[in-house]
């Protein structure tokens, strides 16, 4: 199973889940539905800020502790090097496509609005792609199993739909932005690019002092 193929099955599986509603699509290239409210159980929104917060803190202080000298440490500085990249150009994006989200209104054909309006693409489903993405390009051939990681991702992008924080093809677009990011990161660079503007002992890792 290679990495393109994870990402458009779990796109799929992102779109066909979020999509609830039984009428026809609207909204980008016809995805969007709007769905009913759901902000129970494992979709509650305290869980969807549990799992993004300890991925980014957990991102960066694996970072800190391994440095770059061993494999997992290189692989998490190029993960916040993915994060910083996604991250930034979703939110750029938000504020060029000004479009407003399911809580603001029912219709998702409501682009360039102003400000205010940032639904597409999802912020939150761009970093949790970009976190994981280079850990599984890593570390794929010695262990198959961290394509589940790739759930992640598809769990948020389905829970900030449910809580009406998205449409179905804000969440598609984070996830392949974020994936996109996290590819490009891992592949181009052979040496993280934050971690050669850190400080020399950087390099070394927390764990190495202790």
């Amino acid at each position: 199973m290679n990495f393109r193929c994870a990402v458009l099955t779990a796109a799929s599986i992102a779109a066909l889940s979020a999509a609830t509603a039984s009428h026809a699509g609207s909204g980008l290239l016809g995805l969007d539905h709007y769905v009913s409210y759901d902000d129970s159980g494992i979709w509650a929104r305290k869980y969807q800020l549990a799992l993004f917060n300890t991925l980014l803190v957990g991102e960066f202080a694996a970072a800190l502790w391994e440095g770059g000298d061993t494999r997992f440490g290189r692989t998490m500085w190029k993960s916040i090097d993915a994060t910083l990249v996604g991250g930034v150009t979703a939110e750029v994006m938000k504020l060029a496509f000004s479009r407003s989200r399911p809580n603001q209104t029912t219709d998702p054909n409501q682009w360039f609005q102003g400000s205010g309006n940032e639904s597409f693409p999802s912020g939150e489903v761009t970093v949790v792609s970009s976190i994981v993405t280079p850990v599984i390009l890593e570390y794929r051939h010695d262990h198959p199993s961290v394509y589940a990681l790739g759930l992640l991702p598809v769990y948020d992008a389905i829970a900030r739909v449910k809580v009406h924080g998205h449409w179905q093809s804000d969440v598609i677009a984070g996830f392949a932005l974020g994936s996109a990011a996290g590819y490009f990161m891992f592949q181009r660079r052979q040496s993280p690019f934050t971690l050669t503007v850190m400080p020399d002992s950087i390099q070394v890792g927390w764990s190495k002092r202790f």
